[in-house]
């Protein structure tokens, strides 16, 4: 059973910094991406971690947010930095787990599992 809960969402101001977690449980060393949500948008991609460590990045955050995961304690990062109002939007962290390998790792249908989501609001 394959479970994922995002955390450390919140309110800053222009130029300031968060970084979400998300706890993960049953995914094994999947694939591990960040999406995010804005509303009346579509989901995107924003980054994700391949098995093997290998990263991914959107070009809208590239320099500004980088993913990361600690396989000891289960935990996957994004620390966003440099933030704007374009960046409003609810983030949600998902995995693979599926063996979907054949898929860029930014795709939404690359990954089975999704958490609930943490607002980031930017004003």
């Amino acid at each position: 059973h394959v479970q994922l809960v995002e955390s450390g969402g919140g309110s800053v101001q222009a130029g300031e910094s968060l970084r979400l977690t998300c706890e993960v449980s049953g995914a094994g060393n999947s694939c591990m991406g960040w999406f995010r949500q804005a509303p009346g948008k579509t989901r995107e991609g924003i980054a994700a971690i391949e098995s093997d460590g290998s990263t991914s990045v959107a070009a809208a955050v590239k320099g500004r947010f980088t993913i990361s995961k600690d396989n000891a304690k289960n935990t996957l990062y994004l620390e966003m930095n440099s933030l704007t109002l374009e960046d409003t939007a609810m983030y949600y962290c998902a995995a693979d787990a599926s063996g979907r390998w054949y898929l860029e790792p930014l795709r939404i249908d690359r990954y089975k599992y999704w958490g609930q989501g943490t607002q980031v609001t930017v004003s």
